[in-house]
């Protein structure tokens, strides 16, 4: 953003507040692009390239570090503000045909660091999926998750999405659960749900979050070798931890 003049992307996000009044989503992603300078709804003001789709307040993990929620005997400050409200389907669906309008090759994905988990909202995603492919919607619809729940992962996969990318840590179940803490799902379901995926014909990736020492160990390289090689996972981001 170094070569764009704030003027611009601030007369985009206030365009957009004009064009939705009552949308709640567009004043949240407007508010995001002008006072957090969250580079995804910078790119929406912007009409570019991927736009976010915050969807989930709550969580079923809880994640060591985690961006959006920090219990107080914590000592530390989450660092981005979680989304207030769960917005409708109709919300979402006015955000991505809006970015399509003015996109090529439009990127769609709920999943963000300003959320919980977007699978805890599967029907509502969903909902707003297909009527969006119902109204000729064009581009990648990504889902950014922890996979936790399969028959989330299916219910959005026959809506019309395209991807999804798993959080992960680690592929040995306790070294996982250390991290995630997960509450009412497991390790199990996270390989369940990249199985789904697949079957219905998603792209996979995972987002390794990746630690020297723990995650290039040949333990973890193995049970890593053995989840990727079963499921046929597509792709792997590596993440710094």
């Amino acid at each position: 953003f170094a070569g764009i003049p704030r003027e611009r992307i601030a007369k985009g996000a206030q365009r957009l507040l004009a064009a939705y009044p009552k949308n709640r989503l567009m004043a949240h992603l407007a508010n995001c692009a002008l006072t957090y300078c969250c580079p995804a709804a910078r790119n929406l003001a912007l009409g570019r390239f991927e736009a976010p789709l915050p969807t989930a307040r709550a969580c079923n993990a809880r994640c060591l570090g985690c961006l959006s929620e920090q219990p107080a005997e914590s000592g530390f400050p989450a660092t981005q503000q979680r989304i207030a409200f769960a917005p409708d389907a109709r919300e979402i669906v006015e955000v991505m045909a809006e970015h399509c309008r003015r996109e090529k090759r439009p990127i769609l994905s709920f999943g963000q660091g300003c959320e919980g988990e977007p699978l805890t909202e599967a029907a509502t995603i969903a909902e707003a999926v297909a009527a969006f492919r119902q109204a000729g919607g064009r581009g990648t619809v990504n889902v950014n998750t922890n996979a936790s729940l399969p028959e989330g992962v299916e219910r959005i996969a026959r809506a019309g999405a395209d991807s999804i990318r798993v959080s992960l840590v680690s592929a040995r179940p306790g070294l996982y659960a250390d991290y995630y803490r997960p509450r009412g799902y497991g390790f199990a379901d996270v390989a369940e749900s990249i199985r789904t995926a697949k079957a219905a014909g998603l792209w996979v990736s995972l987002n390794l979050i990746f630690f020297p020492g723990v995650t290039d160990c040949e333990e973890e390289l193995a049970a890593l070798a053995e989840l990727v090689g079963a499921h046929k996972v597509d792709f792997i981001q590596l993440r710094n931890l």
